[in-house]
């Protein structure tokens, strides 16, 4: 059994970061831990959330109140906790390359992850961290430890450049060359990266609810080029040019 080793910490509007204690085995950049949520059966299904950082026993992750299931979580005491993980397929880590990353929301959580290992892989990383305003920008100073260059963006020009981190992604990338970009946010965003990519090899971490998070129910399905495809077991990273966009729900 794994432990949440203190009260989960409130890191900005709506985002709490959960420090788990765990045996699992070690995660890459891009997977995710499932996680019963209460020891009654309401809410029965367990919550996936991708993992922020996993280092010398300890999971983090991130998560976002959106319902009655995280709220519990979000006020949940130190003590046992019943998680599924790690699982599913990560992102690929590649060595010495020009790298974009561009995260949404809660969708940057995976990407500080991947963002540590390129940097320890001697890439040279260009961050975008697109918020809706500064009261949602999470855990700032540890993505700025872990990349070149750092930019943020918000909606309402609270914080960084006012604007779509998408808008700042289409610039830099008309500007310069990237060997790989990375995306994790809402459907609409990474489905404006897959276009503006223009054949630079991209890779989107989609967000779909997964029932089970180990691909019996079938409820995560995706439709790709390649025929359906379940995001917890396939997935949740993919490549980008392979999502057959008109069908993925916003």
């Amino acid at each position: 059994m794994s432990r949440l080793i203190e009260k989960p910490l409130r890191v900005s509007e709506g985002h709490f970061l959960l420090k788990i204690e765990s045996e699992a085995a070690a995660s890459r950049p891009g997977q995710f831990i499932n996680i019963r949520v209460s020891e009654q059966h309401d809410p029965l299904l367990r919550r996936p959330f991708s993992i922020f950082s996993h280092e010398r026993g300890v999971i983090h992750a991130v998560i976002k109140i959106a319902g009655r299931g995280t709220e519990l979580l979000a006020r949940r005491e130190p003590g046992p906790i019943d998680i599924l993980g790690p699982l599913g397929n990560g992102f690929t880590v590649i060595r010495g390359g020009r790298v974009l990353l561009v995260g949404g929301g809660v969708g940057n959580a995976p990407l500080h992850f991947l963002s540590r290992a390129l940097s320890e892989s001697g890439c040279d990383v260009t961050y975008l961290y697109g918020a809706r305003s500064r009261e949602y920008i999470y855990l700032e100073k540890l993505f700025r430890e872990c990349a070149n260059r750092f930019i943020v963006t918000t909606d309402d020009g609270s914080a960084g450049t006012k604007g779509a981190v998408t808008d700042a992604a289409s610039s830099l990338i008309a500007g310069e060359r990237f060997d790989m970009i990375y995306t994790c946010g809402p459907a609409p965003m990474m489905r404006a990266m897959s276009a503006l990519a223009q054949g630079t090899p991209i890779e989107i971490s989609v967000e779909n609810y997964f029932g089970c998070g180990i691909g019996l129910c079938s409820g995560c399905t995706i439709e790709t080029a390649s025929g359906p495809r379940r995001a917890c077991v396939d997935g949740p990273v993919f490549d980008g040019a392979s999502i057959l966009w008109d069908m993925m729900p916003d």
